[in-house]
């Protein structure tokens, strides 16, 4: 029966987000149970084709990627595939009526860092960004919202706001890996060699601005999704913090993390503001 592959797929974009991300999925978790499986669909779909670019060294990303890449597209287009995590996408997909234009730039970003490894002007960075983190906070906008799009226009610049955020967290924490690693440096201007203080703080004082924004529009949004994203939220400020509070040449050499116990304070914490509406 097709439903019970649908089930395997869909259990299976659950996996992959618990495997590859205790947080991410731990926000998931407080989402509403009608939308929360459509979340670990959009994350399995988009972890695995940022695997590709990423993890698999001993092969050949550029082919991986290509047939991913088709696969997709008959995906889409028939509305089934035997790749089960893209098979719970296109479900998730058409469900929502989720736009080929921000799946078209998420796999335009992604193939970018099969060659690309410097960028060198505020356009370039923001155009990578826009692809790899702002379009992912736009598919899950369309699941949030229902359907509702004059909601969703409303909140569709706070969502991109939350999502450059959460990326640009990324980016700083994973200093060491994309740097020694994959030979990569996301951020313009800035000497990652030599990263300084001054230079850092410029990085953080960005990141709030996008906080700031995104925060406006989390308190907007539906109750299903409201304290998910909140919980989210709280996790990459977290983050940030610590990253404010370590000095500039340590950051590029060891990786910054919250551990599980504060991760749970976090969640606890959460929720009373979100009960109390203190957020």
């Amino acid at each position: 029966m097709k439903s019970l592959f649908d089930t395997v797929s869909y259990n299976s974009s659950k996996l992959v987000t618990k495997t590859y991300s205790t947080s991410f999925s731990l926000a998931t978790k407080m989402l509403y149970s009608s939308i929360r499986s459509h979340i670990y669909n959009i994350y399995g779909f988009v972890r695995f084709a940022d695997e590709i670019v990423d993890s698999f060294h001993d092969y050949n990303k550029e082919e991986l990627f290509n047939r991913f890449n088709e696969d997709l597209e008959l995906a889409l287009k028939n509305k089934i595939s035997l790749n089960p995590i893209l098979n719970s996408f296109q479900h998730t997909y058409h469900k929502y009526n989720i736009d080929k234009d921000l799946v078209d730039a998420f796999m335009n970003s992604m193939r970018t860092d099969l060659y690309k490894t410097k960028y060198l002007t505020e356009e370039e960075f923001k155009a990578y960004i826009y692809g790899s983190a702002d379009v992912v906070g736009l598919m899950c906008l369309k699941v949030f919202v229902k359907g509702d799009n004059e909601k969703y226009n409303e909140l569709k610049e706070t969502a991109m706001a939350l999502g450059s955020a959460f990326q640009k967290v990324n980016f700083l924490r994973d200093l060491k890996a994309d740097f020694e690693g994959l030979k990569r440096s996301y951020f313009p201007n800035t000497d990652l060699k030599n990263l300084d203080e001054t230079s850092k703080q410029k990085i953080i004082d960005d990141i709030e601005l996008d906080f700031e924004k995104g925060l406006i529009g989390i308190k907007k949004l539906p109750n299903e999704a409201k304290f998910g994203v909140f919980m989210a939220y709280r996790y990459y400020r977290q983050l940030l913090k610590k990253l404010k509070k370590t000095p500039a040449l340590q950051i590029k050499n060891a990786r910054i993390r919250v551990s599980n116990p504060k991760k749970v304070e976090l969640l606890m914490r959460s929720y009373i503001k979100y009960q109390l509406k203190l957020m």
